[in-house]
């Protein structure tokens, strides 16, 4: 196995691990095992739980551009963008009932660690931010296009809160469809 293979095999379940586990309660150890690498072989390729950290945000930021470049390509309109994001509720759905938003969950827990990174983590939110303000002031509400980013940021992070929380799938489905419509509401008339 290639020294790059062995890297990204360790980003990988490390971002898996965060999510399941959280990034406190996940162990050097435990990414080892998972890869099914020697303790000596890890040090190799990480120093510090935080160098793993850095590289699985720098994973979850390349997956969020890669996916937002995904639905920019497919998606005729604008609304229909919006709308991908918005339905990812239910495309991770099984996720999400278990785990939460993997963002959300790690942005809460390195806040509430106080961790160096933790605005390093944050930049995910910021991409959909700066995505959602882009594609809002494409429909034409270029004045209000930030605060209608935010709003649909809060709405599903809330839903998605709900989700774990409840693990009520019809809510979820409920709120969804509710935000589409808001969505087509405010865009029916621009594009």
């Amino acid at each position: 196995m290639s020294n790059n293979t062995t890297r990204h095999q360790i980003v990988e379940a490390a971002d898996r691990l965060f999510y399941q586990r959280g990034y406190e309660h996940t162990s050097f150890a435990d990414i080892a095992d998972t890869v099914k690498i020697s303790r000596g072989n890890f040090y190799y390729h990480f120093k510090s739980k935080d160098d793993i950290l850095e590289a699985v945000i720098d994973l979850r930021l390349s997956n969020t551009k890669g996916m937002l470049n995904k639905w920019e390509a497919e998606a005729d309109t604008p609304a229909e963008r919006i709308k991908s994001y918005i339905r990812i509720l239910l495309t991770n759905w099984n996720n999400i009932k278990q785990f939460g938003c993997p963002v959300g969950t790690l942005c809460t827990e390195l806040a509430k660690l106080n961790h160096a990174s933790q605005e390093e983590a944050s930049a995910v939110f910021t991409v959909f931010r700066v995505w959602l303000r882009d594609q809002f002031t494409r429909t034409g509400h270029k004045k209000e296009a930030d605060t209608l980013a935010l709003r649909v940021l809060a709405w599903s992070q809330g839903v998605a809160t709900m989700a774990s929380t409840f693990q009520d799938e019809q809510f979820v489905r409920k709120e969804v469809e509710r935000m589409c419509c808001w969505v087509e509401s405010l865009t029916s008339d621009k594009e």
